[in-house]
């Protein structure tokens, strides 16, 4: 959710007083370390505008900042079991990893055992953890270009490798010569959080919450599908998209016109062609949109269709809801959902 510029406020008077009542709140990012501390944190105090405020440590990174080796903020009052402090220390050592089981092994450590005392201290799994690191990294590139690499280095890190490989498998090689297709990424603030963008001049190829879980696969499918290379960067179609989505926020738009590129099988395309027949106001089910395309058999489908959907609010996935009344799964999670079906009542 967005944090008010009072609350902003307040969060910075706590971090400056170190008021422990606090604790477990809020999370600082700090801009000019790269890293992220709770409220009672002993490192010096930034300047405010040096400061960005998360409400969970996953948020915090995502945005690309670590945890600080003074307060552990993740840990935090907890005391961090020995198999922990490797993780972290591992993930640090390699943000672009992807673990597997042989990498638990060489570190010594029975995956199963480190898995839980992580998810116990940290409240996350270890995989949510190393992915969101993974694509902090990512996403500070696309925020702030190169520069941050050489921040990253200035302020404790050996190498630059770890985040040129955290970007490059991601988005792959801007240098790369061979791509047909050049993509920019964007990131467009809304009142439920920070979404991502890819398009080009002439279409908007996703548009997902930068905390989906899933999100990288995607841009990698996108990627390679199109023989892409993402790259950050504003064009015409993107400020439309950001223009429009601004609209539909404050209740001044109904329905979406930017031109949209729609990658999957044509069962897929079906389904999704039906989303956007849905008014705005209204809910179908999956039984409902299984029986417009002829065959009442198709619930699983269609599901299955729906969550594939890349174009988020754009394509109203949130409309569809479960035969018995529930509201079902939803990628950007089910508080967006309730709140994107109560904006449009």
């Amino acid at each position: 959710m967005t944090i008010s510029m009072e609350q902003k406020q307040e969060y910075y008077e706590a971090l400056v007083k170190k008021d422990s009542t606090y604790d477990g709140i809020f999370f600082a990012g700090i801009k000019t370390t790269g890293i992220f501390c709770h409220p009672t944190c002993t490192a010096r105090k930034p300047k405010f505008e040096n400061c960005q405020f998360y409400l969970t440590a996953e948020e915090a990174l995502l945005a690309g900042f670590r945890p600080c080796k003074i307060c552990h903020p993740m840990s935090f009052p907890h005391d961090i079991p020995e198999e922990v402090k490797q993780l972290v220390t591992a993930v640090e050592e390699h943000p672009e990893k992807r673990w597997q089981e042989s990498d638990f092994r060489e570190l010594g450590l029975h995956s199963a055992t480190a898995r839980r005392k992580f998810k116990t201290v940290y409240g996350m799994t270890f995989v949510q953890y190393a992915r969101s690191r993974r694509m902090g990294l990512a996403f500070k590139e696309i925020e702030n270009g190169g520069k941050v690499i050489d921040q990253q280095v200035a302020t404790g890190y050996e190498s630059a490798s770890g985040f040129n490989d955290a970007f490059t498998k991601i988005m792959g090689n801007p240098a790369k010569k061979t791509a047909i297709k050049v993509l920019n990424a964007n990131f467009i603030s809304t009142p439920i959080g920070q979404m991502m963008s890819i398009s080009d001049e002439e279409y908007i190829y996703l548009l997902e919450f930068a905390d989906r879980r899933g999100l990288e696969r995607e841009i990698e499918r996108l990627r390679l599908k199109l023989n892409a290379r993402i790259i950050p960067g504003q064009n015409k179609t993107n400020e439309l998209l950001e223009q429009q989505l601004g609209e539909y926020f404050k209740k001044e738009r109904t329905t979406f016109d930017v031109p949209l590129f729609r990658m999957g099988t044509p069962f897929q395309k079906k389904v999704w062609q039906i989303l956007e027949e849905i008014p705005k106001g209204e809910v179908w089910s999956y039984k409902d949109i299984a029986e417009k395309l002829g065959n009442k058999n198709k619930v699983r489908a269609v599901g299955n269709a729906n969550g594939a959907n890349q174009l988020a609010i754009i394509i109203p996935c949130h409309r569809v809801i479960k035969t018995n009344g529930e509201l079902g799964g939803y990628g950007g999670g089910l508080e967006r959902k309730k709140y994107l079906l109560a904006l449009e009542k």
